[in-house]
């Protein structure tokens, strides 16, 4: 299984272990042996001492303050564009939804969650995850939704170095609950097979040096027994293309990250999320988001309003931790192409094939389609080179 969590060291010291996300959708069985969770709870146990020894080095505290000041800036940075862009949020006050907060407040206190986090290895990932995507941090097309601006921090669990270069696929499901390049059954409209060619809600971008990735999203929906989550998938040692795509990588981890209840209750009471009809699970309810709290773990991003509500937009930001000595295989249910999406034959849901001409469906390509051919749906992953150890 893979997993997501966070757990204090001294503190206030967070650990984050993704999710599984192998049967996360519709169609799909979980099948966890006894052996299996085993070496889950050793992996996990081994997780705990390298981050420990990672709180107090000198290079781990100075990446949280300038991970704190970075956070900070960016918060202000996106309030003010806010005010520019939408006149009648001028008027409005910006105060934080956050209570006991002064003008002296250490920015820790905001943004202060430690880079200690877990990506448990796992051979599966999800029914959904569609290879051969954009690279960009900008994935919201002309969805509808609450904005959400996503900022990932990858931490090499072993070195307690963060982990540059590494390319970082997103994707989620739109505020009805349906995923883009996918065509099966529990996705929406299967009849739909111009969902096959939508891009809406997925991409990936490169962490800088600080081990730093920024996305810029619709708040995700739900659908019928899953919590509200995101997917993350992390890819090394690939090569970028003229088209804006990324080739022959090797992937360290997959996983899935969640958000506290009582946010996705105010997405939820908005008019664009409203309208959807399938279940809404909660965290309590979702098997895979239950086995990470039995263990002690909480996968959940934190998050500042920017404005003085729900509808104005949110920052989240979370740490991941990585074994990058890690391999892992995945197979992809659909590959994106010049041609646009085209469903590998052998995934659970046998989704039909994409036509030409690019994205419809559920979303619009931003620009021109990609002229290039995607990675195969297969991709077997080597280690990560790793980083120089804690000092």
């Amino acid at each position: 299984m893979v997993y997501a969590a966070k757990f204090l060291v001294a503190t206030a010291l967070a650990t984050i272990a993704l999710s599984d996300c192998a049967s996360a959708h519709p169609g799909q069985h979980n099948h966890r042996s006894l052996e299996e969770a085993a070496q889950s709870r050793h992996f996990k146990s081994n997780a705990r001492r390298s981050l420990e020894a990672c709180a107090n080095s000198k290079n781990h505290r100075a990446l949280k303050e300038r991970a704190a000041a970075r956070r900070e800036a960016k918060l202000a940075q996106l309030r003010r564009q806010r005010r520019l862009a939408a006149a009648d949020v001028i008027a409005k006050s910006h105060k934080s939804d956050l209570t006991g907060i002064t003008t002296t407040v250490d920015p820790s206190t905001l943004f202060g969650t430690q880079p200690q986090c877990i990506l448990e290895p796992e051979v599966t990932q999800g029914p959904y995850y569609v290879n051969g995507e954009l690279i960009r941090n900008d994935i919201r097309e002309e969805q509808a939704g609450v904005d959400l601006y996503t900022e990932l921090q990858f931490i090499d669990v072993n070195t307690c170095e963060p982990v540059a270069n590494l390319y970082i696929d997103f994707w989620h499901c739109n505020s009805t609950g349906v995923y883009s390049g996918v065509v099966a059954g529990g996705n929406g409209d299967s009849s739909d097979l111009t969902n096959i060619n939508a891009t809406f809600a997925r991409g990936l971008a490169p962490t800088n040096d600080e081990g730093i990735v920024q996305f810029i999203t619709k708040f995700p929906g739900h659908y019928t027994g899953r919590a509200t989550h995101i997917h993350l998938l992390s890819n090394h040692g690939g090569e970028v293309l003229s088209n804006n795509t990324y080739a022959g990588s090797s992937v360290s981890s997959v996983g899935q990250i969640f958000f506290d209840q009582d946010l996705i209750t105010e997405v939820e009471k908005t008019s664009v999320y409203a309208t959807n009809t399938q279940t809404l699970t909660t965290n309590a309810e979702d098997s895979i988001f239950s086995q990470e709290a039995e263990t002690g773990f909480d996968p959940i991003v934190e998050y500042v309003y920017l404005g003085s509500s729900v509808e104005e937009g949110i920052f989240s930001w979370i740490s991941v931790g990585i074994d990058a000595t890690v391999s892992e295989t995945i197979s992809s249910a659909a590959t994106w192409t010049a041609n646009g999406g085209v469903a590998n034959a052998n995934n659970d849901f046998g989704a039909p094939g994409g036509g030409q001409g690019g994205p419809g469906g559920n979303g619009s390509f931003p620009g021109a389609p990609p002229n290039g051919t995607a990675p195969s749906p297969s991709t077997t992953a080597t280690p990560a080179p790793s980083s120089s150890s804690c000092t």
